[in-house]
């Protein structure tokens, strides 16, 4: 997993409440399990129209919204099916947080084991944020749990076992490899059993 100490990103901005995983990524889309080549589909049904063609009034075909790395979003976001490839989507396309007003618990700790950021903020907070130009950044800084937008600070709170993996770059398979010669030990002394 890639680490996030900080982030200075361009952002996008989509207010909307309940968007579920079959929004972020339809199941069409399911059949891939390498994790890469899902952001070309993401948001797909709004993204593109019925013949194919970008939607050129949705915010994520914006040539200002290109290189976009933080998502600001409302409520209840990535609600729905487990579908891990909806992260998946997010981080392929070149995300590397969203910032929302609540997330469903399985689509956190899928954002979580796979290097996005998922960031609550109450709606006060998001308001000032959902101001940003194409042009202006965010800071999110990591270590000091904060996002800055010009001279507006917010606080968010992280799992500190789940910011260290993301400080230092930790999935779990890292992880459990740092057992890996307790592991060997414990193989080697269980009897064999033909």
């Amino acid at each position: 997993m890639e680490a996030f100490v900080r982030e200075t990103g361009r952002a996008v901005v989509m207010p909307n409440d309940n968007i579920n995983t079959d929004i972020i990524l339809p199941k069409q889309f399911l059949k891939n399990i390498l994790k890469t080549g899902f952001g070309k589909n993401l948001f797909y049904d709004w993204r593109y129209n019925a013949d194919g063609s970008l939607n050129e009034s949705f915010e994520l075909n914006k040539p200002e919204h290109k290189s976009a790395s933080i998502l600001i979003t409302g409520d209840d976001f990535g609600s729905g099916s487990s579908r891990e490839h909806a992260v998946w989507a997010l981080t392929d396309y070149g995300f590397r947080a969203v910032i929302g007003g609540g997330f469903s618990d399985i689509f956190y700790m899928n954002a979580t084991k796979n290097g996005l950021l998922p960031i609550v903020l109450p709606e006060e907070n998001r308001q000032i944020l959902r101001s940003i130009q194409a042009d202006e950044y965010i800071r999110i800084d990591l270590p000091k749990q904060t996002v800055t937008y010009k001279d507006d600070i917010f606080h968010f709170n992280i799992n500190s076992q789940w910011k260290e993996k993301f400080i230092n770059g930790e999935d779990d398979i890292d992880n459990t490899m740092k057992y890996e010669k307790l592991i060997t030990a414990f193989e080697k002394q269980r009897p064999i059993f033909l």
